[in-house]
């Protein structure tokens, strides 16, 4: 095949790369080019081929890309505005050039050729020029014959142009044709506007060769780059009105103003201050901001509180019982726009009926979550609650599109260490995984301050407005000792739970042709709840224990009757989980016995034989330790809280906390022979004028104070949304097992404004007799191991957490750092406030840092910093990675890491950088970025693993799919609940029914049967989900904002 090799298409050895290379380094005098787009990495290429060459002249006609040319096109160019553009568009070649160290040469050696005089540069302002035309001019000493040639075509002078695209190119060497092309050049570069001088000036001081950048200037620049849609939130405006009498607090202020910013990206938040900073007034102030219906939902004895506060703030809503969420679905819940939960914690399991209303209701909504503790190391509970208004498998959070896996890798992680062999190790991992969720997902989901952080950074406006913050000094232990009689008896008593088989509690586990694995779950989760019920009783007071013993036996009694009878009933609706945080003793009997709470009815003849000898047996236990503690008359607990208030808390207003409400009013009764009706008990029992005469003497807000309660006695129906800082002092009557309640109580009396200096905390624990205060102690230890030992797999409903380890528990509680909720003492708003100063204060110094040029850079000396090492700080859309290499490791950082590496004085000296060294390092970041984004992309692929009732619907669905004639709108219909299972949407319990609906009916092929159940079992909600905005955008590139050189 014949090859004119005139022409040349950039196919292989035939590029116009090729052919410059051939012939710019023989014997050329004079290079002209006439391009309407120039590209410096076209030079960059090709500049060693130049070295020789007498003068260079570039004329440009266009230089832009297509969006810009458009607006370009709407205004006629002027010679300033020809200038302007190119000199632009340099900065933004600038920004994209690879990350090379012959690129950096080749730059320098263009800034060289424009200062001596050998290269020239001009921009076209009087027409768009598309010519490619490249004027090559030989030296007539060296070659007398041979005047030139001149190559024209569809090649740009750019990277593409010379080697990567598809062009078309001729090469005419006839010397009229190229003396016409010169004269061409000649007219036109006549008119063109010099921009040599600029161009060097544009490189050296807006693009990453700007040698000027202090290690100074990077830092405030991280800054700037972090914190950029935060820096000016301060200035915004808010419009609001406060209740007469509020105080307009600035911390306030700013959290209305990202909870705005993050309500509108990722259609939730969590507003989780630390207690006793006002978060439901906050959440007032965004009520005021917000266009649309407002529903709140919270724990029932919190209603009227909400209700009044929006009131006060002028902000219309509906309140609802977090217990009525049926009664929110049944009169449709369409109308509202957003959702307050209050107390969100409380729905932190995704297997109950609560759960999945709530979830319903809050599809295509707006979502906040009021809570201070919206997670405690259950990671599991933070994952349900973020699905309230993220898709778990399609979210919109930066590079982290699949929430739900993301979270079970991170379980696998914490299975694959034995917390009990390796509880140091454990710990570790646990703080490794939860600074991931903080880095990778809460950062954007999540408002928290603590007291510490507003007393700092908002240090002004606190002082300004008169407000103080108590120290809340180290708990003190209260420790009240067994004799040797209580002290066997209680020995005795763990072991005689130990021997309980709960039997009449999981009837279903002793039925002959056995149980659903859901009944089974339930009622073993039932049987869970009512030993570690009995186990708190005992902790918290004998008389709590008794009663409690004195309910079972009667249960056990009346259940053995029914059974001897003949028919068997077992209620099949109560919902075990939402009873754990009840303190109404009685109510779980009650509700097992109710033969009107959806019961079924059996035969005993349908239970195995050692069903009713385990039902007496356990009854034998129960019976015998209800008499050994009738015995039992004296109250060494009782004993020393009365210790306690005849001396150190003598005349002082004080709250008593107990989870038990018998213990509550049984301490109202004993105290009150003595102190009178200065002494009150409250429970959720209790009606609300008995709330009201609370407020009047323990809230200083109140607007009719009294003074007619010193001693408050309740459980933790008090513990959440009440002022109650007349008082000081907080006894935990009962051994404190979720730390987290703790805190909730402690902000009862630890508020802004305050009259206040100090806070007092009393921890009761039981002990053995001893005159040897570590040993006290020591004994403590063991009768709480006790307690877990005896609960076993069940000790996860003392607390929140997911294992109890008592050595770790007791440390916290006792913890002064823990109980003033100061966590680690970094925060973010120590960056942010220094970046504000710095624009209020340097106006200058702060345009100069918004304007340093992409791939900033610069060098410095650094104590403890290995020799020759690199950070880098990227981004790729929304998502900010930082890493750090030297040349041994490279490492991740996160926010608080770089700011203690980068963080420097302006009088911090800039070093030269070895340009052998930093590229180096710098491909080591870019090689672990790129890699950490494909592991990121891989862990988040979705898995059924551990879901198996989904993957089976799943597979039910796609059989029925083929196999039974649906019509096509009944298709669209199936494979929209198909799309919402593959996204984690629809319930847990919603699958299981619909699961067990399928199953029963394979061989149905009344197709519209099917599909109207399916329509009754699963919400509409779930199938009609609303696109939230997406910012997960995989096709974003990865962009270097900036690295320092460390020497």
């Amino acid at each position: 095949m014949h090859t004119d090799t005139k022409f040349f298409t950039n196919s292989q050895n035939n590029t116009l790369y090729d052919r410059f290379n051939a012939t710019l380094s023989h014997n050329t005098q004079f290079f002209d080019v006439l391009v309407g787009y120039f590209r410096s990495s076209g030079f960059f290429k090709l500049y060693k081929s130049l070295e020789d060459i007498e003068k260079i002249r570039i004329l440009v006609g266009l230089n832009v890309d297509r969006k810009s040319f458009e607006m370009i096109e709407q205004v006629k160019k002027s010679k300033d505005e020809a200038k302007e553009n190119y000199l632009y568009c340099v900065e933004k070649e600038f920004e994209t050039t690879d990350d090379k160290k012959e690129i950096e040469e080749g730059v320098l050696k263009f800034i060289e050729f424009i200062e001596n005089g050998k290269l020239e540069i001009r921009v076209y302002p009087k027409a768009d020029i598309h010519a490619k035309v490249y004027i090559i001019r030989k030296d007539q000493v060296k070659s007398p014959d041979y005047f030139g040639s001149v190559i024209t075509g569809s090649s740009n002078f750019s990277i593409n142009g010379l080697l990567d695209n598809l062009e078309f190119n001729v090469e005419l060497k006839d010397t009229p044709d190229v003396k016409y092309a010169l004269d061409s050049f000649e007219e036109l570069w006549k008119d063109g506007v010099d921009v040599s001088n600029e161009y060097v000036d544009t490189v050296k001081s807006k693009t990453w060769l700007n040698s000027d950048i202090t290690p100074y200037d990077l830092y405030l620049k991280f800054l700037y780059e972090y914190f950029n849609i935060r820096i000016n939130d301060d200035k915004k405006e808010l419009f609001y009105t406060l209740p007469k009498g509020f105080k307009e607090l600035e911390y306030q202020k700013d959290a209305v103003k990202e909870a705005l910013i993050k309500l509108d990206t990722y259609n939730g938040f969590f507003l989780a201050d630390v207690v006793g900073l006002g978060k439901t007034y906050i959440a007032a102030l965004i009520g005021q901001q917000l266009k649309g219906n407002i529903l709140i939902i919270c724990p029932p004895h919190l209603q009227d509180y909400w209700y009044d506060t929006f009131q006060d703030f002028k902000v219309p809503c509906h309140v609802e019982s977090l217990g009525q969420l049926s009664k929110i679905k049944d009169k449709g819940h369409d109308r509202y726009d957003y959702v307050f939960i209050d107390e969100g914690h409380r729905f932190r399991n995704n297997d109950t009926i609560n759960y999945e209303l709530l979830r319903s209701i809050c599809i295509n909504k707006k979502i906040i979550i009021i809570s201070a503790t919206p997670y405690n190391n259950n990671f599991d509970d933070l994952k349900n609650l973020i699905s309230l208004f993220q898709v778990p498998r399609d979210s919109n959070i930066p590079h982290l599109k699949n929430i739900d896996q993301f979270f079970n890798n991170i379980k696998t992680e914490l299975r694959r260490i034995d917390r009990k062999e390796n509880f140091s190790e454990y710990k570790e991992k646990l703080k490794e995984c939860s600074k991931k969720i903080r880095e990778r997902l809460l950062k954007y989901i999540m408002i928290r301050r603590t007291r510490s952080e507003i007393m700092k950074y908002f240090s002004d406006d606190i002082k300004t407005q008169s407000l103080t913050f108590p120290e809340v000094n180290t708990p003190i232990k209260g420790l009240y000792q067994f004799d040797a009689k209580i002290n066997s008896l209680f020995d005795d008593t763990i072991s005689q739970i130990k021997e309980l088989k709960y039997a009449r509690y999981k009837p279903a586990y002793y039925l002959s042709a056995g149980a659903s694995q859901f009944e089974e779950a339930q009622q073993k989760g039932l049987a869970g709840i009512v030993k570690t019920g009995l186990v708190k009783r005992l902790d918290s007071s004998f008389h709590a224990f008794k009663m409690s013993l004195t309910r079972m036996v009667e249960s056990y009694e009346d259940f053995i009757n029914m059974y001897e009878k003949g028919d068997v009933y077992i209620s099949k609706k109560v919902d075990v989980y939402d009873l754990i945080d009840s303190d109404l003793e009685g109510i779980l009997e009650e509700m097992i016995d109710d033969k009107n709470n959806d019961v079924v009815k059996y035969s005993k003849k349908d239970f195995k034989g050692d069903f009713i000898s385990d039902l007496k047996t356990d009854y034998d236990i129960l019976k015998d330790l209800l008499n050994k503690w009738l015995q039992i008359k004296n109250d060494p607990k009782l004993d020393k809280l009365k210790s306690y208030l005849n001396s150190d808390l003598h005349n002082k207003k004080i709250i008593i906390f107990t989870e038990s409400k018998e213990t509550a009013f049984y301490l109202e009764d004993k105290l009150k022979t003595i102190y009178g009706n200065k002494v009150f008990a409250y429970s959720g029992g209790s009606d609300d004028a008995e709330k009201q005469k609370i407020k009047r003497s323990y809230d200083p807000s109140n607007k009719n104070p009294e003074d007619l309660i010193d001693i408050l006695i309740t459980t933790d129906v008090l513990a959440e949304g009440i002022n109650l800082h007349r008082s000081d002092t907080i006894i935990n009557y009962d051994i404190p097992w979720n730390p987290t309640r703790v805190i909730q109580r402690i902000g009862r009396i630890n508020r802004v404004g305050t009259k206040h200096k100090e806070i007092f905390i009393y921890n009761f624990f039981p002990t053995e007799e001893s005159n040897d205060e570590i040993a006290l102690e020591q004994n403590v230890l063991s009768k709480m191991e006790a307690f877990v030992g005896l609960l076993g797999e069940d000790s996860a409903n003392l607390s929140e957490e997911e294992d109890i380890e008592v050595h770790n528990l007791f440390d916290k509680i006792n913890s002064k750092e823990y109980v003033n909720e100061e966590g680690d003492g970094l925060s973010e708003l120590k960056y942010l406030k220094h970046l504000r100063e710095i624009r209020d204060n340097n106006p200058e110094l702060f345009a100069k840092i918004s304007n340093l040029p992409k791939k900033a850079r610069s060098g410095r000396k650094k104590e403890n910093i290995r020799d020759e090492s690199l950070f880098t700080f990227f981004k790729k859309g929304d998502y900010l990675k930082m890493f750090f290499t030297d040349m041994v490791e490279t490492r991740e950082l996160d926010f608080f890491e770089t700011a203690e590496l980068l963080e420097c004085d302006i009088k911090d000296k800039k070093e030269k950088i070895n340009n052998d060294g930093f590229y180096e390092l710098l491909g080591k970041n870019k090689d672990i970025f790129n890699y950490e984004i494909e592991v990121e992309k891989k862990e988040e692929q979705t898995s059924q693993k551990g879901k198996s009732n989904e993957k089976d619907l799943i597979k039910i669905i796609n059989f029925i799919l083929k196999s039974k004639g649906f019509l096509e709108h009944e298709k669209k219909y199936i494979k929209t609940i198909l799309e919402s299972l593959q996204k984690g949407i629809i319930g847990r319990n919603t699958i299981r029914q619909a699961k067990t609906f399928l199953e029963n009916n394979l061989e149905n092929n009344n197709t519209g049967f099917i599909i109207s159940n399916l329509k009754d079992i699963i919400p509409e909600e779930y199938l009609n989900l609303n696109e939230i905005t997406k910012i997960n955008k995989t096709s974003d590139k990865i962009e270097v904002i900036l690295s320092e050189y460390f020497i």
